[in-house]
C-alpha cells in the first residue's frame, strides 16, 4: 500500500515529506482534489486528525500528523537512510536543527506574514518584534554555514529537508532580497537546495518576493439605516461619541526608552558623518572632533572582548562570527556605533570591540535580544584614564600594530 498525504498541492509542509520521499524512494501518493476547509472537515479526516489541520499522512498501521513527524516516518520508512546520519551525534544535530527551524525560523516568518495577509491581527508592535526574532536566527544560521555547506555533514540531511522548506515560504512570500543579503550564507544555502533535483521536482521553479505584502485591511461593516420617524419628538440631549476617525486610529507606538533620555549635546548622525567622511588625516579630524562631539552624560563608551578565542583558529570563520554579531546589532543602529577588531596574524585570533552607546549602561533591549552579548566581557570606559582615552582613539583609528599585534580585520558599526 502507497502511503498517501492529505494536503493541497502547494503546501511547504506537505513539501518536507514528499522530498524525504524523493531521496528515499518510498512511494508517497499526494491526494487528489483535496479542498482546504472542505476536506479536512469532513468525519473521514477528523478521524485521522480531530482538529482538522494539514498535512496527515496515512499509513498501513494508522494516521500520522504534524509535519514534521510524517517527514520522519517517511525517512525511517527506509533502513539506514543518510537522511538521518551516519552516527548518533549526526542523528542528534538533525533533531536540533529541525527543532530549530520550527521554533525559530518557521515560527517568526509566519508572526511576520500571517497578520499581513489576514490570517492574524496585525499589530505593528508585534511585527517589529517577528522580524527582529527570525533576524536573529538567520543570524545563527548565517554563521553556521558560513563554514558548512549542509546543516550536518557532508551531504543532504533531513535537517535541510525541513529547513529549506521553512524558509521557502519566506523567501517566496515576504523576505525580499533587500533581507535576505545582510545573510549571505542562508541565500547561497537556500539557492543550492531548491536547485537541487529531488527537491526541484516536489518545489518546481522558485522565485523570491519582489515586496513585502501589505497589510490586508478590513472594511468597515455598512451603517445601520435607521427608519424615518413618522413624528418628531424634542430633541434630547446628544451623548458625546467619539469621531470614527479617533476610535480606528492605530494606537501610538511605545518609545523606546532611551528616546526618553534628557537630550544630548552629542549629535550621533553627525559623528557618524564625520567618521564616513573623513578620508585624510584621521586622527586630527575625526579623532579630535570625535572627543569634541562625546558627551559623558548621555552616551557610554564600552571595551568588549571575546570570551573563546581559542576557538578562534580558522580566520575567515572568526571573521565571519563578527559579521554575524553586527548583523544581529542592526536592532540598536539609531542609538550605537561600534568597531570590532580581529587580531593576530596567526591562530587564535582574537576579537575586540569598542562601542559607544546611548545612555549610562549598555541598553537592556539590546542585552536581551542579542545573544552575542553574554559571549563578551564588558567593561565600561573609564575617559579620566589617559590610557584607556588613548586606547579608543586607537580602535576607532584602526590603528596597527595594535597593542603590539597585526590587525587581520577591522568592522565598523555605524
Amino acid at each position: 500500500m502507497a502511503l498517501v498525504l492529505h494536503a493541497g498541492s502547494g503546501n511547504k509542509n506537505a513539501f518536507k515529506a514528499l522530498i524525504a520521499a524523493e531521496y528515499s524512494g518510498v512511494k508517497v501518493e499526494l491526494v487528489k482534489n483535496f479542498q482546504m476547509g472542505v476536506s479536512n472537515k469532513t468525519p473521514e479526516f477528523l478521524k485521522m486528525n480531530p482538529i482538522g489541520k494539514i498535512p496527515v499522512l496515512e499509513t498501513p498501521d494508522g494516521p500520522v500528523f504534524e509535519s514534521n513527524a510524517i517527514a520522519r516516518y517517511v525517512t525511517r520508512s527506509k533502513a539506514d537512510n543518510p537522511l538521518y546520519g551516519s552516527s548518533l551525534i549526526e542523528y542528534a544535530h538533525i533533531e536540533q536543527w529541525n527543532d530549530f527551524s520550527a521554533t525559530e525560523v518557521d515560527a517568526n516568518i509566519g508572526k511576520w506574514l500571517y497578520p499581513r495577509l489576514g490570517i492574524a491581527p496585525y499589530v505593528a508592535v508585534s511585527e517589529e518584534a517577528a522580524i527582529a526574532a527570525l533576524k536573529r536566527s538567520l543570524g545563527a544560521l548565517n554563521t553556521h554555514l558560513a563554514s558548512n555547506t549542509y546543516l550536518v555533514g557532508h551531504s543532504v540531511t533531513l535537517a535541510d529537508i525541513v529547513m529549506t522548506c521553512n524558509l521557502y515560504m519566506g523567501f517566496a512570500r515576504i523576505m525580499t532580497k533587500s533581507f535576505t543579503s545582510e545573510f549571505p550564507h542562508v541565500e547561497r544555502y537556500f539557492w543550492t537546495m531548491v536547485n537541487q533535483p529531488n527537491f526541484k521536482k516536489v518545489l518546481g521553479d522558485v522565485k523570491q518576493a519582489e515586496s513585502v505584502p501589505p497589510v490586508q485591511k478590513k472594511a468597515p461593516p455598512p451603517k445601520e439605516q435607521k427608519p424615518k420617524e413618522a413624528k418628531k419628538e424634542a430633541p434630547k440631549p446628544k451623548a458625546v461619541e467619539k469621531p470614527e476617525e479617533e476610535e480606528e486610529a492605530p494606537k501610538p507606538k511605545p518609545k523606546n526608552p532611551l528616546d526618553l533620555l534628557p537630550p544630548s549635546k552629542m549629535i550621533l548622525d553627525e559623528w557618524k558623518r564625520l567618521y564616513s567622511n573623513t578620508k585624510t588625516n584621521f586622527r586630527e579630524v575625526a579623532i579630535k572632533g570625535f572627543w569634541d562631539m562625546y558627551d559623558p552624560e548621555g552616551y557610554s563608551l564600552w571595551f568588549c572582548d571575546y570570551k573563546y578565542n581559542d576557538e578562534n583558529t580558522v580566520s575567515f570563520v572568526t571573521m565571519n562570527k563578527v559579521g554575524g554579531f553586527l548583523q544581529r546589532m542592526d536592532l540598536c543602529r539609531k542609538y550605537a556605533f561600534g568597531k570590532m577588531l580581529v587580531i593576530g596574524s596567526e591562530p587564535p585570533f582574537k576579537v575586540k570591540g569598542l562601542w559607544l552607546f546611548r545612555g549610562p549602561e549598555i541598553p537592556k533591549f539590546v542585552m536581551d535580544e542579542v545573544y552575542d552579548m553574554e559571549l563578551y566581557e564588558w567593561t565600561k570606559v573609564d575617559i579620566s584614564d589617559e590610557a584607556q582615552k588613548e586606547r579608543v582613539s586607537a580602535m576607532i583609528e584602526d590603528l596597527e600594530p595594535f597593542e603590539g599585534e597585526a590587525l587581520l580585520d577591522a568592522k565598523c558599526f555605524k
